[in-house]
């Protein structure tokens, strides 16, 4: 396949995901068919069969597509000493993803029982353990643990409530989470030796 029919292949899968998700957090993800996707796009099922031959496949793709970034931060910090430093880094890298995938993560906060039911649900989960296993120090207090597992809650709470419920200039809000986690995870750090 030439690179032009590539994009546009890539382009035309994009779309899809972008109309698909638009249609999830607008109706909920039960409520949105093949169909309307489709109808959406202006494409026929068949041309969107091409790509994705169920709701769920759509949807395994945004997650993967997102997660990605997050993969390779967990692959990193596995491999990172469990320095205060490289713990502030992984909660910076990590607002910074969430900042990028915003509408994925609030899809997800507004249909926990679907993502429960699919098989997002289990991959998340699988996401997050790696992310609490490089971010938190097994010697460290339980209190100290949860201070860390707090943070990366924290960030996520942050997006879903802080930046939808909050007055202010989005930057700044993103800004204020993050500095509460950072506080978070350098107060858990000060009580390992």
């Amino acid at each position: 396949m030439d690179g032009t029919k590539q994009r546009r292949r890539g382009d035309t899968r994009q779309r899809i995901q972008d109309v698909a998700l638009d249609l999830f957090a607008e109706q909920g993800y039960e409520k949105t068919s093949l169909r309307e996707i489709a109808e959406r796009l202006d494409v026929t099922k068949a041309a969107l069969y091409y790509h994705f031959k169920t709701k769920e496949e759509i949807l395994v793709s945004i997650f993967d597509d997102v997660m990605q970034p997050i993969d390779e931060l967990i692959e990193w910090g596995r491999h990172q000493p469990r320095t205060l430093e490289t713990k502030q880094q992984i909660v910076r890298r990590y607002s910074e993803h969430l900042a990028a995938a915003a509408p994925l993560f609030r899809f997800m906060h507004e249909n926990q029982a679907t993502v429960r039911d699919l098989r997002i649900g289990d991959l998340f989960k699988e996401r997050m353990k790696g992310l609490r296993h490089i971010i938190i120090d097994p010697d460290a207090t339980l209190a100290d643990q949860v201070r860390c597992a707090s943070a990366i809650f924290t960030l996520h709470a942050g997006m879903v409530f802080v930046m939808q419920d909050l007055e202010g200039d989005p930057e700044d809000k993103r800004e204020a989470i993050l500095e509460v986690a950072i506080d978070m995870v350098t107060q858990a750090h000060k009580g390992v030796s």
